[in-house]
């Protein structure tokens, strides 16, 4: 399913560019509700809308390490007919004002509507581009040309840490916010030789990772 209006690709999931950034860049790879806006369920209006504490902390740090920022979120709401494309064109724009005016930016937003229990075709029992499958990280690393292996996602629960893992990235954080607490144990779990999960409070322990020196080593320095 294609669309005119909005950044639709023929698999019916949000692929939207917003800035450039340079090649080869290790990512931040962010949930969005629960992580960076307060968990509502199926949130739908821009009302509601309420970043996290440090959201924009985080965010505006990568953005001055040239870290790409990305979000990728599951919309079974929009699968399930709670609402459309056209609503969370408002949520994700009104995110955006938010951070704005904390001079903080996203660099991609990705989103699948995708699920068993959707409605028409969205109703899929498996879609790649649903997390735990790394469809949507994927198509990231494609559209801007990203690092995986030294890229790290921050999610509060065990499927967006699985994304990562299945993804290729070096790492996830595991937060408290949103689903975080009854999602701890399976989060955990998911931590193996290959693939490192931190266990912290909220998005603001984001800080700490190491994508953010990672970035800094990888600048490259002034001409000769």
């Amino acid at each position: 399913m294609t669309s005119d209006i909005y950044p639709i690709d023929p698999d019916g999931v949000w692929c939207q560019v917003l800035s450039s950034v340079p090649p080869g860049r290790a990512a931040l790879f962010l949930d969005r509700d629960g992580v960076v806006v307060e968990e509502v369920d199926y949130l739908r209006r821009v009302e509601d809308v309420v970043l996290c504490p440090g959201t924009a902390s985080v965010i505006a740090a990568a953005n001055a390490e040239i870290v790409p920022v990305v979000l990728v979120t599951n919309q079974a709401g929009i699968g399930r007919g709670y609402y459309g494309w056209s609503e969370f064109q408002a949520v994700q724009e009104a995110i955006q004002t938010a951070l704005a005016a904390e001079g903080a930016h996203v660099d991609a937003v990705y989103a699948c509507p995708h699920h068993r229990d959707g409605k028409g075709v969205f109703a899929h029992p498996n879609h790649p581009a649903r997390k735990p499958n790394p469809g949507m990280l994927w198509r990231a690393a494609k559209d801007l040309a990203l690092d995986l292996p030294r890229s790290w996602l921050v999610g509060d629960t065990a499927s967006d840490i699985e994304a990562a893992r299945n993804a290729g990235l070096a790492g996830a954080l595991h937060v408290l916010t949103g689903h975080g607490r009854t999602e701890r144990s399976a989060a955990s779990a998911l931590c193996g030789p290959a693939f490192t999960v931190r266990t912290m409070p909220s998005i603001i322990d984001a800080l700490s990772l190491p994508i953010f020196g990672a970035s800094r080593a990888h600048r490259p320095g002034p001409a000769a």
